[in-house]
């Protein structure tokens, strides 16, 4: 596990506007004093160097997997640049599909875009929220005879969900495979430690992973 890496992950996403410290609230219902908008990656160069961070992540920590497959919708480009650059930076040929919220019901028709499902099919998401996602990606992956290799995503929360397991540890569980994260709550912890213009902002992420969060 790289930590620096990780450290600069974080770095780029805050330079970013995409990790904001502030008061947020979640899905959850949770005020939250940070906050993640992968949506906010919307240029070709964030968009470049986020995909090289899943791609050297993946090559590192990954199980074997033989094809990509992104959730829409914002799977769809994450999959779809971490394929290039799995091909650019690991010399990895790669095939990638994803879905579509609606089956179309013209020219080839169906729900499904891209490398046919098949062998192990690593997911590639911005983040595990109540994962749903992921399980309508499994119910698609297994239709189509393929086995769900493992799910990777930007950032890992490390919160409870509904009960006391994570989203994460959830889908750990329920379908047996890694779920693998470029960062973590813990990680941002480790970066305000490091950083003293950050300092302040320490408080109230740990009082808020000392009420929601879990053991990593």
């Amino acid at each position: 596990m790289n930590q620096q890496r990780r450290i600069d992950f974080l770095r780029f996403a805050l330079a970013a506007e995409v990790l904001r410290f502030g008061t947020f609230k979640t899905k959850a219902g949770r005020l939250s004093p940070y906050f993640f908008n992968a949506g906010l990656f919307n240029t070709g160069a964030l968009m470049s160097k986020l995909a090289a961070f899943y791609a050297d992540t993946l090559a590192e920590q990954g199980p074997e997997f033989d094809l990509l497959f992104g959730p829409a919708y914002k799977g769809i480009p994450l999959a779809t640049a971490v394929a290039m650059a799995l091909a650019e930076r690991h010399g990895r040929e790669t095939p990638f599909a994803y879905n579509r919220k609606e089956a179309k019901d013209h020219g080839e028709g169906g729900v499904l875009v891209g490398a046919p499902l098949h062998g192990r099919v690593m997911v590639i998401d911005d983040v595990v929220s109540a994962g749903t996602s992921v399980r309508e990606s499994v119910a698609l992956i297994e239709r189509a005879g393929a086995q769900l290799a493992g799910v990777t995503v930007a950032l890992d929360r490390q919160e409870r969900g509904q009960g006391a397991l994570s989203a994460i540890q959830e889908i750990e569980q329920t379908f047996a495979v890694p779920v693998i994260a470029i960062a973590s709550l813990s990680d941002l912890v480790a970066l305000l430690e490091q950083e003293a213009d950050l300092a302040e902002h320490m408080p109230h992420i740990k009082g808020y992973r000392d009420t929601y969060g879990v053991v990593a």
